[in-house]
């Protein structure tokens, strides 16, 4: 490792633009001619559109056009699409409603788009926005899993009777029963897993042009994965073919997962560009984004858990209702099914688990992939089942965990995954250690004699990122491959582009890959450019999501640096008169071993450039490729604790400490990933002590802003204590595991586990908010 290169706590290269203020985000691209669109929305949940008159807005000064869904609709524009088939346990397929970009005829959520008005600014469009009158039939609404599965509740899509999605299972329902008999002891917990608004810094954009000369498109925008998104656009959508579409995300200020899908606002901006032969950029508002935004989690769980006399775990079994909201969106299906139940064996050894996961539409905005994406709901549930276990039994949270840990590895979960490597007790007795776990009664007892309530939390979390090989998770459902891909191109002055198909929206990929390169040739990440989110730069690329930068597109950047080392040292070898066998690689210069002959990565790409003394043989150039995909899944774990002090008389929490220990295998930058967990940890905890979409009976979202959608503050988070344990990833040629998404997973179960001990009221939901816990804590008391 060099000053810069893997390991070293690097400060970030793309920080300079964006403290500076001159990032580049969609919003911040002008082009000539350009005009701007406003959607007109529904104001209802679920209606019948009986007409629309944009007469009056037509005519106001400087709309070029008001475009309706119908439009959309005659023009062929196909719907929206889900890209992961899940089949029913009877073998039916899911039922997958229709989607149009602009509803023609039913809106099924507040904030559907109905039309939309292009002008010459943005205030004109928004202006003559609300003199579109759209007449609704208002229809009956179903906000909750609960409503919508009712038996007079109102037929959401034909396609889908009841409103049910898919009715869909996991794992051996006769070993699991068989387990339940022989069990001493059965312990059983209902559960919500709220709903959130993912809310990143940057609204979503799009700015669409038309060259009418070459029948060619351009789409700025928000994304997480501009490939994915030329390819579903012109693929299924039939905006344009493939080879007519460029697709670029510049700078993109946070995704979390919820830019990752193809959106209406996206479809309808290059439809309209063409149409207008202008142009059409649209930004969305933070209002827009509450209500169309894909939300996340939103689960309804019901889980039972048996145990031997000792203590060990036998079964599990979990019945789980996912809400999807009014339409499946693009990975939707595949979360609460392929990335929730198959992680729930969480950290144990588990012999036998059976899930049933329903899901439902309801009136609500779309439910889709949100940071940790099913895996978070899956270590909630798991760590809150243990949680109260330990408690009906009385005996020690930490210890029973440890009595339950995989400790053999590879191990085979029954719930499909193989876990390749962890040490989950190193992480638990690290973490124990760091929050001086023997010294808690004493300050649980100084809390007591200030009038106040001390209790601790623990979360001994696991999730699976790099979500692989394309060959399985095609056998599962997915509608594409999970490899990435890599270019490196070495330049006549020996400076490397590495053009990578992942994206970075805050992940800091162009430190991070730099110091790859900087690591294996001994050079200065200021000679390394990195070059991503842009379809005619890059020649293909699966995004950034999942926690699979790293594991998987760095990955491909290692395979691709091995096929231009290799050819640079036949260079190297050749200029030098030594065999290529005897040259090694050091501070920037390929040296002939034992001997003081050297010759610089500079004048080795000239000589490639050049060609006038190559190998025989040998073509000009030093550029490579790569495509990697994964032989396995990576699984970073980690144990988590939370101590926390609730005052009896408000019901206010207080986080006095947060202890994180994770394994993310090699740490490419230490200094990053601690950023990357904080954010985590932000986000985990938000959830479980502020934030929650609510809807009214009607549909209305009434947290559909910051006055009432409570995300969390500095002063809401402690100071976080992280370190780690290290068992390197054997499925990647980096050993890495993954840590984008570890602290949103890991720390609401802990946060609630420790609320909860220090109320000593276990049945609590998320969000624990003063009046909550305040509530709690009063009727304990009622019942003593």
């Amino acid at each position: 490792m060099g000053v810069e290169g893997i390991g070293a706590s690097v400060v970030r290269k793309e920080d300079r633009r964006f403290i500076t203020g001159k990032g580049r985000y969609v919003d911040d691209i002008k082009l000539p001619g350009m005009a701007h669109a406003y959607f007109v929305r529904s104001p209802h949940a679920h209606a019948r559109i009986r007409s629309i008159d944009v007469s009056a807005a037509k005519a106001m000064p400087g709309v070029v056009d008001v475009l309706t869904g119908q439009q959309i609709v005659d023009d062929k524009i196909g719907n929206l699409i889900c890209g992961w088939a899940v089949h029913s346990k009877d073998g039916s397929a899911m039922r997958m409603g229709a989607w149009p970009a602009m509803a023609p005829e039913i809106v099924r959520f507040v904030g559907q788009a109905v039309a939309v008005v292009i002008a010459d600014s943005r205030n004109l469009a928004r202006d003559a926005a609300e003199a579109v009158v759209v007449d609704y039939e208002e229809l009956p609404a179903v906000p909750n899993i609960e409503a919508a599965l009712g038996a007079d509740a109102p037929q959401l899509h034909p396609e889908a009777p009841g409103n049910m999605v898919y009715d869909w299972t996991l794992g051996d329902e006769a070993a699991v029963n068989d387990a339940f008999a022989k069990a001493a002891h059965v312990v059983t917990f209902d559960l919500v897993n709220n709903r959130l608004v993912p809310n990143a810094m940057e609204p979503r954009a799009a700015l669409a042009d038309y060259n009418d000369a070459e029948e060619h498109f351009t789409l700025h925008t928000t994304s997480q994965n501009p490939h994915v998104a030329r390819l579903v656009l012109s693929a299924f959508y039939n905006i344009a073919p493939e080879h007519k579409l460029r697709v670029i995300a510049p700078d993109v200020g946070g995704g979390f997962g919820s830019k990752i899908f193809i959106y209406p606002e996206e479809m309808v901006a290059l439809w309209a560009a063409k149409k207008v032969r202008r142009p059409v950029k649209w930004t969305g508002d933070r209002s827009e984004a509450f209500l169309t935004d894909a939300h996340g989690r939103d689960h309804v769980s019901h889980a039972e858990m048996a145990f031997d006399q000792d203590h060990k775990i036998l079964g599990l079994r979990v019945k789980t209702h996912a809400n999807f909201g009014a339409y499946m969106s693009l990975f939707s299906s595949s979360v609460p099914t392929y990335l929730y139940a198959t992680l729930l064996s969480g950290q144990y050894n588990i012999p036998a688990i059976h899930a049933e996961v329903i899901g439902v539409y309801t009136n609500t905005t779309p439910v889709d992939a949100y940071r940790g994406a099913g895996r978070p709901e899956a270590c909630y549930l798991l760590e809150r089942l243990m949680e109260t276990a330990a408690r009906q039994f009385n005996v020690d949270p930490a210890e029973l965990r440890r009595k339950n840990f995989i400790t053999q590895f590879p191990h085979q979960t029954p719930v499909i995954m193989t876990y390749d490597t962890g040490d989950f007790v190193a992480s638990l007795d690290a973490a124990l250690k760091a929050i001086d776990y023997a010294g808690f009664a004493a300050r649980r007892a100084a809390s007591q004699r200030a009038g106040k309530r001390r209790g601790i939390g623990f979360s001994c979390y696991i999730e699976a990122c790099g979500i692989a090989p394309s060959k399985a998770v095609g056998s599962l459902g997915a509608g594409v491959g999970l490899w990435e891909s890599a270019e490196v191109r070495v330049n006549p002055v020996g400076t490397i582009e590495i053009l990578t198909g992942s994206h970075s929206h805050g992940q800091s990929h162009e430190t991070t890959f730099a110091q790859l390169v900087a690591d294996r040739l001994g050079i200065s990440i200021s000679q390394v450019s990195i070059i991503h989110g842009d379809t005619d730069k890059v020649q293909f690329g699966m995004g950034t999501y999942g926690s699979r930068s790293a594991a998987v597109g760095m990955s491909a950047i290692f395979k691709a640096m091995e096929k231009v080392e290799a050819k640079a040292k036949k260079i190297a070898a050749h200029q030098l008169e030594a065999s290529e066998n005897d040259i090694v690689i050091e501070n920037g210069e390929f040296k002939v071993t034992g001997t003081d002959k050297a010759i610089a990565l500079p004048m080795v790409a000239l000589a490639a450039y050049t060609a006038h003394n190559l190998p025989d043989g040998m073509e000009p150039g030093l550029k490579e490729s790569a495509f990697y995909d994964p032989v396995n899944f990576t699984f970073p774990a980690g144990s988590y604790i939370c101590e926390v002090e609730v005052d009896p008389g408000t019901g206010q929490t207080r986080i006095e400490r947060f202890v994180a220990v994770d394994d993310f295998g090699r740490l490419i930058n230490p200094m990053v990933v601690e950023g990357q967990v904080h954010g985590g940890l932000a986000q985990g905890i938000g959830q479980a002590l502020l934030e929650r979409a609510v809807y009214d009976d009607t549909g209305q979202l009434i947290t559909a802003s910051f006055m009432d959608y409570a995300m969390p503050r500095a002063d809401d988070l402690p100071s976080f204590e992280l370190s780690h344990t290290t068992t390197l990833c054997p499925s990647n040629p980096l050993g890495v595991k993954g840590c984008g998404e570890a602290g949103a997973i890991g720390a609401s179960a802990a946060v609630i586990n420790a609320v909860t001990d220090a109320i000593g009221h276990n049945r609590l939901e998320m969000p624990a908010t003063p009046d909550r816990v305040w509530h709690a804590m009063q009727l304990k008391q009622a019942a003593e």
